[in-house]
């Protein structure tokens, strides 16, 4: 299977910066689409940003100039730089693989993909 692990959640006071990493291991031939989603309690998860194995990104429209995805390919790993963040942005941050494809047992890419998600990390931003 696959396994997403999160880093660099925290709190930070109004107008800071935070940079969350994820990365991704196991038996994977390929992700689609890597992507940070965050949720709240008592509300729905929400995209906040994705980005293609091409390098092709989109942003929840509250984040767009704030916010930066980005992806290493080579090592499975996503990015979201967070800047002049705000107490709005406080949530459960949570790194997704999205149409991934693994290796069988004998060694060759599976023929139907699924998506993975994280533990989920804290942001806290506090006013």
């Amino acid at each position: 299977q696959v396994q997403l692990v999160e880093s660099g959640g925290g709190l930070v006071q109004a107008g800071g910066s935070l940079r969350l990493s994820c990365a991704a291991s196991g038996r994977i031939f390929s992700i689609d689409t890597l992507g940070w989603f965050r949720q709240v309690p008592g509300k729905q998860r929400e995209l906040v940003a994705k980005v293609t194995s091409g390098g092709i990104s989109n942003y929840a429209d509250s984040v767009k100039g704030r916010f930066t995805i980005s992806r290493d390919n080579a090592k499975n790993t996503v990015y979201l730089q967070m800047n002049s963040l705000k107490p709005e942005n406080t949530a459960v941050y949570y790194c997704n693989a999205a149409r991934t494809y693994i290796y069988t047992d004998a060694d060759l890419p599976g023929r139907v993909p699924n998506d993975y998600w994280g533990q989920g990390s804290q942001v806290t931003v506090s006013s």
